[in-house]
């Protein structure tokens, strides 16, 4: 028979279990929903020509659609900032556009540490995926709340109600968030054992920059938002850790 603090135990197992499968799956939904997006649909095909079929040329494909997602990002966060129904939250996204920039400069060093203790040029095409994937999530996330903004300016001068904002709770009463910063920090202390110690400060100051723009990001986002935020992290330390000394 279980004892209660068994059951309890279990339980919390199973559903961090439960978040962690929603969490890296999380990335595939939003790429599924949206795959018709103008820069998604050139990369594919730039991907599918003759003459790109290097591992060179694939990388050059990538490359472009990363400097297509970072225009969509300075146009969504101008809009932002245009649209913001408050001046608190002019200056909350303000603060989290400059925390995201603070840790994609540091992220880069992390993830030349980790791809240079592999050896193979496949790996060029890997790096280059996961330096596109944060450029991309973030000016989908800068869209959406854009659109917000505008559907709620646009409520007003109509007269309508707008749409009612949805604001994440403090993660501290937010299981899914608790559990999700669980396996977030399970997942870092992996990466860490595998990296040499030399590269160890490249990934500490990377997790530090991320979990301000975290911080700064998660008051103006919704719970799901921000679960999804933290579900795109873990698959990405979980890919580091994979990664490191493959050969």
């Amino acid at each position: 028979m279980m004892s209660p603090g068994f059951k309890r135990g279990l339980a919390g197992a199973l559903f961090a279990g439960a978040c962690l499968a929603g969490l890296l799956s999380a990335g595939a939904a939003r790429a599924e929903v949206a795959a018709a997006d103008p820069i998604d649909t050139a990369m594919q095909q730039c991907l599918a020509r003759a003459d790109r079929s290097s591992t060179a040329g694939q990388v050059q494909c990538t490359e472009a659609a990363n400097d297509a997602w970072q225009t969509a990002i300075d146009a969504a966060f101008q809009s932002v900032l245009a649209n913001a129904p408050t001046d608190k939250v002019r200056r909350g996204w303000q603060e989290s556009q400059r925390r995201w920039l603070a840790w994609r400069k540091d992220e880069a060093y992390l993830l030349h540490a980790v791809f240079a203790t592999t050896a193979g040029s496949s790996y060029a095409m890997s790096a280059a995926n996961l330096r596109l994937q944060p450029v991309r999530d973030r000016a989908l996330a800068l869209r959406k709340a854009a659109a917000q903004y505008q559907q709620s300016a646009q409520a007003k001068l109509t007269g309508d109600a707008p749409p009612a904002a949805q604001r994440a709770r403090r993660c501290a009463d937010d299981a899914a968030c608790l559990h999700a910063d669980f396996d977030l920090n399970r997942y870092y202390r992996t990466l860490r054992a595998k990296l040499p110690v030399r590269s160890r400060p490249a990934l500490v100051h990377a997790e530090r920059t991320w979990v301000a723009f975290r911080d700064a990001t998660g008051p103006l986002i919704s719970a799901q938002d921000r679960f999804d935020l933290i579900g795109a992290r873990i698959a990405t330390i979980k890919r580091f850790s994979e990664t490191v000394g493959n050969d």
